[in-house]
């Protein structure tokens, strides 16, 4: 059954706040039954492209069980090319009407952007350049606007600001996604998890959807 963007982001902010608490649900113990309905298809209330460090996990951040999150995982939450082929599988393949892109403070990726801009040295690999020349015109937008900033305070905007980058790319780089939210079938918003408090900050009131 097709879940509303808005009914998505409900059980996604609820979840959150029982992660928060301590007073995890249900969600995440699966009895045989759904074990079995899952092996023969999937509906995924979300689409999440989320960062691959180890203290973000997804499903446990948002108290979802299996079945319940499409989640794409990579380093600094970029939105390149496989990114967003994978939220346009979950889109359009299994309906899924809100995608979230889910960003946390202490980002080591955005760190090791912050690094590289300010030290002007090269990245330590072309795999790993892939990466930080996805951050790195948010950092080097952020200096351009403060260039006092320090290196912890320029962290925590670029964190901020990498997610509405990937946000705006979703939005902007895929017509099979425009096509979607022109049609009022998705919504996408962006959030940043806070490792130091466990919840998760929406940073935009995103648009409804049937």
């Amino acid at each position: 059954m097709t879940v509303s963007a808005q009914e998505a982001l409900e059980r996604l902010r609820e979840g959150n706040r029982r992660f928060v608490s301590g007073n995890r649900g249900a969600a995440a113990h699966i009895g045989s039954i759904r074990w079995n309905a899952l092996v023969e298809g999937q509906s995924p209330i979300a689409a999440v492209l989320a960062c691959s460090d180890s203290r973000a996990p997804v499903e446990i951040v948002f108290d979802q069980g299996p079945g319940d999150l499409f989640v794409v995982r990579v380093a600094g939450n970029i939105a390149g090319p496989s990114q967003i082929g994978s939220i346009e599988f979950a889109a359009e393949r299994f309906g899924t009407r809100l995608v979230v892109v889910l960003g946390h403070t202490r980002c080591g990726a955005v760190r090791e952007t912050v690094e590289t801009v300010r030290s002007r040295r090269e990245p330590p690999s072309e795999n790993l350049r892939a990466i930080i020349d996805r951050i790195r015109p948010t950092v080097e937008g952020l200096l351009a606007e403060e260039p006092g900033l320090d290196p912890d305070a320029l962290a925590r905007r670029a964190v901020r600001e990498n997610v509405r980058a990937s946000v705006l790319r979703l939005r902007q780089g895929s017509s099979a996604l425009r096509s979607m939210m022109k049609d009022d079938r998705l919504v996408v918003a962006g959030a940043v998890y806070s490792l130091e408090t466990g919840a998760v900050d929406f940073l935009d009131d995103p648009p409804e959807a049937r």
